[in-house]
């Protein structure tokens, strides 16, 4: 076997587990005679468990998004689990656990991004070795899921992927899975396991609470983004502009017009995936040409394929923020520090962390708590 790397998690063994169930029936009352001893309630157990200390529960990664899986252990407690994930010369993945994880609520990180195929198959690897060595619950984490925007026949003859993958995902041995900003929400549809999707927004939208932008309006860059940037528009206190899109071919648009007062504003796009940014400079571009006064562009997933960062480089843009469901590549991390010409000036890419979002998430899935609750 060649390439060989191996995923390592801390030394540090986790301690015994507290006996006290961590997702029992909320009572008001502190004493349960069954037990003969005091119980906390539901809420107040969530906080006072550690997961480091919680041998029923495991964390591991692929290679697509290591540092996100790292972040989330830290925010949770709990080291990436150890495995070895080795590939043959001529790519085929071999995958083997080195700890046991019998009886175990396990959670897989891994975006299916680029290369997607690949950890696309990475993934189901380590899905079925969970599985066949017998971990209770395998929860896939897949900040990015790729081949989302395939999601019904929009062409004659053509696949409708997302719903393919759904599937291998399930018969894999998934049991459950957790999403960031799925471009279409119909997709958790196409499982048939219970399917968490959680949003970037809150993370996106203090970000931009905190630079108290003059004048600002929030764009959609097409029609079927309005849901979601009228929910961005109502949390930052923004009225709402929609830009009419007319896509050509695959990755090639045509912008029509702009829908909605944009003159001597601050405009924000508000996209799920920036991936050859074509889409994205043609809105800034139409933007200016309506009277805009800055324009500014974020998103969750930042595919940024292609010609996206030279697009983005010589684009009017102020700034893209962007989350880490996805890992920059090498040319796109020159653009997240300030020109060196003018360093007090803002870098023309900001990422943002959610991690702490994906471990809260991951927190309340262990303890069967509410998810949706993050959002309230």
């Amino acid at each position: 076997m060649d390439a060989e790397a191996v995923i390592a998690a801390g030394q540090d063994k986790p301690a015994e587990l507290d006996p006290t169930p961590g997702n029992g029936t909320r009572k008001d009352a502190a004493h349960d005679p069954a037990r003969g001893k005091d119980v906390k309630p539901a809420a107040e157990r969530k906080r006072t468990r550690n997961l480091g200390e919680d041998k029923r529960f495991k964390l591991f990664s692929g290679t697509a998004n290591r540092p996100l899986a790292e972040a989330i252990g830290r925010h949770i407690g709990v080291p990436v689990g150890e495995a070895k994930l080795q590939r043959f010369a001529d790519g085929e993945v071999y995958f083997q656990l080195l700890e046991n994880v019998r009886g175990v609520d396990v959670f897989v990180v891994q975006p299916t991004c680029f290369p997607v195929d690949q950890h696309l198959v990475e993934l189901l690897v380590m899905i079925d070795a969970l599985k066949r060595a017998s971990a209770a619950r395998i929860t896939v984490v897949v900040p990015y899921y790729g081949y989302a925007r395939q999601d019904r026949k929009d062409r004659p003859r053509v696949a409708i992927s997302a719903k393919l993958i759904a599937d291998l995902l399930t018969t894999a041995g998934a049991n459950r899975a957790l999403f960031v900003d799925l471009h279409a929400a119909q997709i958790q549809g196409f499982f048939n396991i219970p399917v968490d999707h959680l949003f970037a927004s809150p993370v996106l939208v203090s970000y931009f609470r905190e630079l108290n932008l003059p004048n600002l309006t929030v764009v959609s860059p097409d029609a079927g983004g309005v849901e979601r940037a009228r929910f961005f528009a109502q949390k930052v206190g923004a009225p709402l502009a929609i830009v009419d899109k007319r896509r050509t071919d695959i990755n090639v648009t045509e912008v029509m017009n702009v829908i909605g007062d944009v003159a001597g504003k601050t405009c924000l796009i508000i996209d799920d995936i920036i991936d050859t940014a074509g889409t994205l400079v043609k809105t800034v571009d139409a933007l200016y040409e309506n009277g805009a006064a800055a324009v500014y562009a974020c998103a969750s997933h930042a595919v940024l394929s292609g010609p996206a960062i030279d697009r983005i480089a010589n684009s009017r843009l102020v700034q893209v923020v962007v989350t880490d469901t996805i890992p920059l590549r090498e040319p796109a991390l020159k653009l997240t520090v300030p020109p060196a010409d003018a360093p007090d000036k803002l870098p023309r890419i900001k990422v943002l962390t959610i991690a702490g979002l994906l471990g809260a998430a991951i927190e309340s899935i262990h303890m069967e708590t509410s998810v949706s609750s993050l959002f309230s």
